[in-house]
């Protein structure tokens, strides 16, 4: 996909999807950071009924670390994997006490520095809690910027690097946001609405498709 035909799509997208923004609720970076901890392998509808219920008491680094981790295991069970998540929630919290003054750090090697935070994690906070340019790339991103052509990659760094490179940095954000949004409502994984698709005419795969 050209300069041009990526420029058309960003447009495309913001116009399409003008309401698109994190789905997880918080109200601080530390709330974002424990629910894009929480969301692995886990809906975000799912992840905001637990913490809507586990951020009124521990909302906190400190708060969170009085809790046992069979304890914060009881309140994050529905979330999937949640003895490994228990488990890094509650180092995470103690780190950011700890190294970071209980503020959640701003940048990717500090955020990644923390037990379970990977790449992904900390784009999210960065983006999302402190409005720093990053592009996050999970399995919506990964898969629609590879089929549409957006940006090509076998693996996430490779697709997250050519966004960034594709895409100007001012649109980071919103795109991110976007994409997700059109993987879950359009360009789904298994059947995806190609005639409805308002992208149809510069995305790779239907273009291919048409011509088969």
């Amino acid at each position: 996909m050209d300069n041009k035909d990526v420029k058309k799509v960003v447009d495309i997208l913001e116009k399409t999807y003008p309401e698109a923004e994190c789905a997880l609720k918080f109200n601080s970076p530390y709330e974002l950071l424990i629910s894009t901890v929480l969301s692995a392998q886990c809906t975000d509808e799912r992840v905001n009924l637990v913490t809507g219920k586990l951020f009124l008491e521990y909302n906190t680094p400190e708060k969170m670390i009085t809790l046992s981790e069979e304890e914060l295991q009881d309140r994050i069970k529905s979330c999937g994997l949640y003895k490994n998540k228990s488990k890094n929630i509650i180092e995470a919290s103690k780190g950011i006490i700890n190294k970071f003054n209980g503020e959640v750090p701003r940048t990717r090697e500090e955020l990644t520095s923390l037990p379970g935070v990977g790449r992904k994690t900390a784009n999210v906070v960065m983006a999302n809690a402190f409005k720093i340019p990053a592009f996050a790339v999970d399995t919506h991103v990964f898969r629609v910027s590879n089929r549409i052509g957006l940006a090509n990659g076998k693996n996430v760094e490779e697709v997250e690097k050519k966004l960034m490179e594709n895409i100007d940095k001012k649109h980071w954000i919103k795109m991110h946001h976007c994409i997700i949004w059109h993987g879950r409502k359009i360009c789904k994984a298994r059947n995806p609405k190609c005639s409805e698709c308002p992208l149809n005419k510069v995305c790779e795969y239907s273009i291919r498709e048409a011509n088969n």
